[in-house]
């Protein structure tokens, strides 16, 4: 398995994908529109095959996961993705890593809680307003559970 930064090459395979997985070129959290196929980000690859896609933001001392994609899951793909990004935050002397869930992604929750991070926020009734951005947005989402609300989790960096 090797993680490797996306490359300018990259980018159409990253559009294919976002397309295929989140439903449009666009994700939204937290009132911002994204286009992660022009992010910066990180490629996991298996046999000449990408299994892995992680995309992210920079602002101040922050790195975000916009987003995070393990095709085989089970396999430490999401792990090395995830130890990729906080790494990448490190060097970038960022002192946090922060992504945006929904209140549905309990698979989600649980993953990214056992590799560090911590609840910081709830937006209550924010995917409303994600919907008029996106409408490709089920309604419904894991567990048959109304998707309403957004979470933020968080992940300190510790500096070099």
């Amino acid at each position: 398995m090797l993680v490797r930064a996306i490359e300018e090459a990259d980018r159409i395979v990253v559009g294919r994908l976002v397309l295929e997985l989140w439903g449009a070129h666009t994700a939204v959290a937290h009132g911002q529109v994204f286009f992660p196929a022009s992010l910066p980000g990180f490629l996991v690859e298996q046999q000449d095959q990408v299994v892995g896609l992680l995309t992210y933001a920079t602002a101040e001392n922050l790195l975000e996961i916009v987003t995070v994609d393990a095709l085989r899951r089970g396999r430490g793909v999401g792990s090395s993705l995830v130890e990729a990004a906080v790494q990448r935050a490190r060097q970038l002397g960022c002192s946090r890593v922060r992504l945006t869930t929904t209140n549905d992604n309990l698979d989600a929750l649980r993953f990214y809680q056992r590799r560090g991070f911590r609840l910081t926020a709830l937006r209550p009734d924010a995917v409303r307003e994600s919907r008029r951005l996106k409408p490709e947005i089920p309604s419904v989402g894991d567990y048959g559970i109304p998707i309403t609300d957004e979470l933020d989790l968080e992940r300190w960096v510790a500096p070099r």
